[in-house]
């Protein structure tokens, strides 16, 4: 079954301005007012294929190094050996190396002027991508560890096509990125260009930290994660069968094991080293990164879907994970870079997760958020709103029926779920695409059913488990009204017509100094059928 009535309507405009935004100076083209091409780095190509020089260098030059290190003299046997002929076939593969690097480096130009933000790339066959600025999800400054010692970046921003319409810039001068990304990110939020000074270049905008995650605190949540469990599970079985079967062979299951943990975490914590958070009015701010370092930018209403994590072993030190799931990201966001892209917080302290969630949601739509959110990621029953499975769904989820739930605020709805892994999934009502119920001939029986909510891809899979069939089908329709009414109010998207980016109180600290934060929305989703 699916939503009705989810499609957006057309948007009517306000009948006034906000009040209060803040202050930013108009723009101009980069480049210049026209809109000029302007091209990337010249070393880009050979920061991109150093790879392919050093293959040339090692398959031509391997027997000339051998015989130096030898002693040898290079031209043993004069000119009518093999050295001379591998001299030649290298240099003149590394010529044409050269050649197709410079013709490369001559043909990608980028251009942002009406709008759009356009790369031109190849020689033999033309391609040119385009992205509109007011439909950019995302921009990050991606620094691999040649590039930085070169002082260049690469510019990558992401629209919604699924990570398919990712536009590249590689690469540019450190300085010319973060110019080039101020720039958009002015234009993107609706900063409207000075005729009078149409080739000023526009400011960084100010940042506000927010929080930081410190290297000891990275390493114990990777010593305490899932994989470090089942390999420690996979280690005491071997150790057993080995002793039970005296069979040694047991043992050399374990070395897999252990290289593709060791593979694991050092990917985590590479990319998760240094992780420091920011807000500003451009978006939430996060970098990270040892080697390769990262400095991404999330528009603010931009985020579909988040979900806050804390696996079993977590709950002793109190730490969460919270990931997201931004348009443009796609499926890719689920191992490796993605992983690292898609990760709001790598590991925090509640504190800090309160934190994220105020930048993410600023207004929580609720006059309780601290009791509200603190029921999602600690409680149980139906504290804080909460409804619950059923009593007759214990057989179903013995250890989780209690704790799975859902309620909804003015701006979104709230779903948790596990008792040992837990889990708090949280959808701005605007960004629900439609909607699913899912029975099983089970849950038939003891008349349960799923409520699947339908966003971008990513990390996170909104899905409430185990309702009650009569409090699904409520839920259903009014999340339907939810996201009707939210998205006519969502009149543009500029960004800064949407938010006041400011340095955001915690949900809790914000419910303090106002207490009149909800809407006019009529509904409290977990209120009405408690």
């Amino acid at each position: 079954m699916s939503a009705d009535g989810l499609t957006p309507e057309p948007a009517q405009q306000p009948a006034q301005q906000p009040a209060q935004q803040p202050a930013r100076p108009v723009v101009a083209e980069p480049g210049g007012a026209d809109g000029e091409w302007l091209r990337v780095h010249p070393a880009s190509p050979f920061v991109r294929g150093w790879v392919a020089l050093a293959a040339i260098g090692f398959f031509f030059g391997r027997d000339i190094f051998e015989r130096v290190l030898q002693g040898r003299p290079v031209l043993e046997d004069g000119f009518a050996g093999r050295v001379p002929w591998l001299i030649a076939a290298g240099g003149a593969m590394l010529l044409i190396a050269v050649l197709g690097f410079f013709l490369t480096w001559y043909f990608t130009k980028y251009q942002v002027s009406e709008g759009y933000v356009r790369v031109n790339t190849g020689f033999l066959f033309r391609q040119q991508r385009q992205a509109r600025l007011d439909r950019v999800q995302a921009i990050d400054i991606v620094q691999p560890l040649l590039a930085r010692i070169f002082g260049l970046a690469e510019l990558k921003f992401e629209v919604a096509d699924a990570g398919e319409s990712a536009v590249r810039l590689a690469y540019l001068r450190m300085d010319e990125a973060r110019q080039l990304r101020a720039t958009i990110l002015a234009r993107a939020a609706g900063v409207v260009q000075d005729p009078q000074r149409p080739r000023e270049d526009a400011p960084e905008a100010p940042e506000y930290p927010v929080l930081s995650v410190p290297p000891s605190r990275l390493i114990g949540s990777l010593l305490l994660s899932e994989q470090s469990f089942f390999v420690v599970v996979g280690g005491v079985a071997s150790v057993i069968l080995s002793a039970v079967t005296e069979n040694r062979g047991f043992y050399f299951y374990l070395i897999p094991a252990a290289l593709g943990l060791a593979a694991t975490y050092w990917g985590s914590f590479n990319k998760g080293y240094n992780f420091t958070a920011a807000i500003s009015p451009d978006g939430i701010r996060l970098r990270y990164g040892l080697l390769d370092t990262q400095a991404q930018t999330l528009p603010p209403g931009r985020i579909q879907a988040l979900k806050v994590a804390q696996p079993p072993l977590w709950r002793i030190f109190g730490w969460y994970r919270i990931q997201v799931n931004v348009a443009g990201y796609g499926v890719a966001g689920s191992s490796g870079e993605g992983a690292s892209r898609t990760t709001l917080l790598p590991v925090g302290r509640l504190p800090d997760v309160m934190s994220m969630l105020s930048l993410v949601l600023p207004d929580p739509g609720t006059r309780e958020p601290d009791k509200v959110f603190g029921a999602g990621l600690t409680g149980s029953d139906s504290d804080g709103g909460f409804i619950t499975t059923p009593l007759r769904g214990r057989l179903l989820a013995p250890l989780g029926w209690r704790r799975n739930g859902f309620t909804a605020t003015d701006t979104a709805l709230l779903i948790r779920s596990g008792r040992w892994w837990r889990e708090l999934v949280v959808v701005p009502h605007q960004r629900t695409q439609s909607m699913a119920l899912h029975q099983g001939p089970l849950a038939r029986r003891f008349r349960l059913v799923d409520l699947v909510l339908h966003t971008t891809a990513g990390p996170v899979s909104p899905r409430l488990i185990q309702a009650d069939v009569d409090e699904a089908r409520v839920l259903f329709d009014e999340q339907s009204a939810r996201a009707r009414l939210a998205r006519r109010r969502q009149t543009s998207e500029q960004w800064l017509a949407q938010v006041t980016p400011q340095g955001h109180p915690s949900l809790a600290e914000q419910a303090a100094e106002s207490p009149a934060t909800t809407t006019e929305t009529p509904i409290q989703g977990g209120q009405q059928h408690g």
